[in-house]
């Protein structure tokens, strides 16, 4: 489908070769086109409005919670089941076996015959018997000093201080939201038709974004509970600045490989924004609202919290990297070339982070057109062969598109340091030293340079014998390389192709897999916990779902105040 983006003459896409490099793609953020941002539009565009039907939450917090949401096309229910954990219990990690809450979201009504099912099932995520009207799966663990703090300020009729969700911006992190037919429920063919929940992973978004509601009110809930008579409620500030937290490790990973033309798509869709942004016309009004949005970011990153050495090394950067830029842009008045200027001095003097949240900020000063791409975030996944294609023109590609994987070097040890391999326990993906660790007799095939770079070398040693000979005639010499042809031919086709790393490199970092893919959901403020897993907060920001409904009118302009909250920063409760 053609957009508005379409039309613009010469938009000046970035090469995929700087597009695509691993490292860059790990210093990615949040944007506009982030599947959170998209959904909360969404929202508010078409009315749609989430009220309590069932609320049977005892003393301690504990019992269900039923919501009904209602679009101008479909009714859901999100079910919330809150339980005890004994604080043994209380893991991250995808082997845990029992949460706080568990949650699911559901298509159409809740009989009472499903909710029994629901309330045997959910609690148990993947040992259990899930429903197929389930669209979206999912569990949370408290934040429990956030957690406890908010109750007890709220019962003693105090709001919480704002600092607590700086350090840590959620009372609840989700450790995994399951969607796309995972253990028994809907199967992603059942949303593709369906007009509220058609985009990537928004199902996933909303039952995330119901979670942040249901926080409030449990904790709201607890205080009044505590104390009947001096509790107050959460300050509509506080519950703005409230995000939700997520725990992602290695499971992240291998979505990335394993759906190339998704990817490719999210990354094209984000390239032609900012292409567009940056074809603009700049206006003395532009360059100040980007000097305002700095501003923000600058707070946000000043604030943004991690034990990790490495990202607060990036962050600190980020923040003398916008400094510098709030400082060339109150320089430079807003000529012709404003931004064009801007990106090239920015790519001479900022950090990475910093180069890609301009890049960002841009995509943010030009709404009307750039929004109609989130309809193209999602594709058709078909790896589709080429048999008739000569080999002499399939060697040819992979030199004009896959340069990058011929760097890899069989005989350096460097250059095939890792291997990923699943796990017995849950199927969970790992990374292994292949010289040092069992395993890798039981490696995953993510590694799709060094599979590339063995194709080339095959398709070399065919072309010396048959130099007019055929792909299927090089496939029916060597048929375990179809798989690898196919996505060659595939994806060579593409703007942006595949990224561009070696993920069995020893200098390969699985972290900035994990930021490329949380960056499109819409995560911030990262907290790596070690190399391989990182906690993120989403929604923080974000507008009540109270702020979306239509008594408050949907004009353009409210929609506009409604969608600005990207890089919040901590509110200021002192009375004016």
């Amino acid at each position: 489908m053609a957009t508005q983006l379409d039309t613009q003459p010469q938009l000046k896409l970035r090469p995929a070769a700087r597009v695509m490099n691993l490292v860059r793609l790990g210093s990615l953020h949040a944007s506009r086109l982030s599947f959170s941002r998209s959904l909360v539009r969404q929202m508010a565009r078409e009315d749609w409005t989430v009220t309590t039907v069932r609320d049977e939450l005892d003393e301690h917090g504990h019992g269900v919670m039923i919501y009904r949401l209602q679009t101008p096309h479909h009714s859901y229910h999100g079910v919330i089941f809150s339980q005890h954990l004994e604080p043994e219990h209380r893991s991250d990690r995808v082997i845990a076996e029992a949460w706080d809450v568990t949650f699911a979201l559901v298509e159409g009504a809740v009989e009472d015959s499903l909710l029994a099912q629901m309330a045997a099932n959910v609690p148990l995520q993947e040992a259990g018997r899930q429903h197929p009207r389930l669209l979206v799966l999912s569990r949370a663990n408290k934040s429990l000093r956030n957690f406890d703090h908010f109750v007890e300020a709220l019962a003693s009729g105090q709001q919480p201080d704002p600092a607590w969700l700086t350090r840590v911006g959620y009372l609840y992190r989700t450790t995994a939201v399951y969607g796309n037919g995972k253990f028994g429920i809907a199967d992603y063919a059942r949303l593709q038709k369906n007009p509220d929940f058609n985009r990537p992973f928004s199902a996933q978004m909303f039952a995330v974004y119901l979670l942040r509601h249901f926080s409030i009110q449990q904790v709201e809930h607890l205080a009044r509970s505590r104390s009947p008579a001096h509790a107050v409620g959460l300050a509509p500030q506080l519950q703005r600045y409230l995000g939700i937290g997520n725990s992602t490790g290695l499971g992240m990973a291998p979505f990335l490989i394993n759906h190339p033309q998704l990817i490719q798509q999210w990354v094209c869709c984000r390239e032609r924004a900012l292409a567009w942004a940056r074809g603009q016309l700049p206006t003395e009004a532009s360059r100040l609202e980007l000097m305002t949005l700095l501003r923000r970011a600058h707070q946000h990153f000043v604030e943004t919290l991690t034990e990790d050495a490495e990202q607060t090394r990036r962050n600190a950067a980020t923040v003398e990297s916008i400094e510098a830029v709030i400082h060339w842009l109150e320089q430079t008045t807003a000529g012709p070339c404003l931004w064009d200027n801007l990106l090239d001095w920015a790519d001479d003097h900022c950090s990475l982070e910093a180069q890609e949240l301009i890049n960002t900020l841009l995509i943010e000063l030009y709404p009307d057109l750039i929004d109609a791409v989130e309809d193209e975030l999602g594709c058709e996944e078909i790896l589709e062969l080429q048999p008739e294609m000569r080999a002499a023109a399939l060697k040819q590609l992979i030199e004009s598109k896959f340069a990058w994987a011929l760097d890899y070097d069989p005989k350096n040890p460097d250059h095939q340091y890792w291997f990923w391999y699943r796990s017995v326990e849950k199927e969970e993906p790992r990374l292994g030293v292949r010289a040092e660790e069992p395993g890798a007799e039981k490696e995953l095939p993510l590694a799709i340079g060094p599979r590339i770079h063995r194709t080339y070398q095959l398709l070399d040693a065919f072309l010396d014998r048959s130099p007019r000979g055929s792909v299927v005639e090089f496939l029916m010499a060597h048929p375990g390389q179809k798989e690898c042809v196919r996505r060659i031919q595939t994806m060579g086709a593409t703007p942006y192709g595949e990224i561009q790393a070696n993920l069995w490199h020893r200098d390969m970092k699985p972290m900035h897999l994990l930021r490329t893919k949380l960056s499109f959901f819409g995560a911030s403020r990262f907290d790596p916990k070690s190399d391989r897993w990182v906690r993120v907060t989403l929604f923080q920001g974000a507008p009540l779902f109270c702020e979306l409904f239509s008594d408050h009118g949907t004009d353009k302009a409210r929609l506009k105040a409604l969608d600005d909250w990207s890089f919040p920063v901590e509110p200021d409760l002192k009375p004016s």
